[in-house]
């Protein structure tokens, strides 16, 4: 029961699941790279058929799709971000842990002679978890403060038509070279079947 996992085990499951919303946002992210393709498809098709108003829509998902994948990226970093610092966090607690532990072995072997040294020193390990702590709190904090700046920046930042308009052009470049490697490929082969031909009827 969950009531009397060890908190090593509780920590683990916690680890799992930061993976796992890790794991989400890089999915939601190939996603997004998946429908950009798509609509540069569409896009081309709306245009070579003259059909305009299609041709605008398809462009402003574009852009949409382009300004949800820089919110994802910016909030795969910073989850990778928060996961680094949580886990500079557990290694100040384990130092506080390993130095309480050192302290009452020090006090129990030499008495009470050196326990103000081993004070100052568990004082000052203590201090530094906390000024740890208090920098996670720090980030954490700025982490919600620019997820909810992101909606109003996104604007700002989102793609222009402009760029729109080449990522389409550069997509029908593509294709006309494959379409034109194509047409040379075919045209060798008929050219080496009518050798051949030409051979057997000698």
């Amino acid at each position: 029961m969950g009531l009397f996992k060890s908190k090593e085990e509780r920590r683990i499951e916690r680890d799992m699941k930061v993976r796992q919303g890790i794991r989400r946002i890089e999915k939601s992210i190939a996603e997004q790279n998946k429908f950009s393709d798509e609509f540069v498809k569409n896009a081309r098709h709306a245009k070579q058929i003259g059909d305009m108003s299609s041709y605008q829509f398809i462009r402003n998902s574009l852009k949409k799709t382009a300004t949800i994948k820089k919110l994802l990226e910016r909030q795969l970093l910073a989850v990778k971000n928060a996961l680094l610092i949580k886990r500079q966090a557990e290694a100040s607690a384990d130092f506080a842990i390993a130095m309480k532990t050192m302290a009452g072995e020090v006090s129990r072997m030499y008495g009470e002679t050196d326990l103000v040294k081993t004070q100052m020193e568990w004082e000052k390990a203590m201090m530094q978890s906390q000024s740890m702590e208090e920098r996670m709190t720090m980030f954490l904090d700025g982490m919600e403060d620019s997820a909810a700046a992101d909606v109003a920046q996104a604007a700002s930042e989102a793609i222009t038509d402009e760029e729109i308009d080449r990522m389409i052009e550069a997509e029908e470049q593509v294709e006309d070279a494959r379409e034109a490697q194509q047409m040379s490929a075919l045209r060798a082969e008929l050219n080496e079947l009518k050798g051949e031909g030409q051979k057997e009827s000698k």
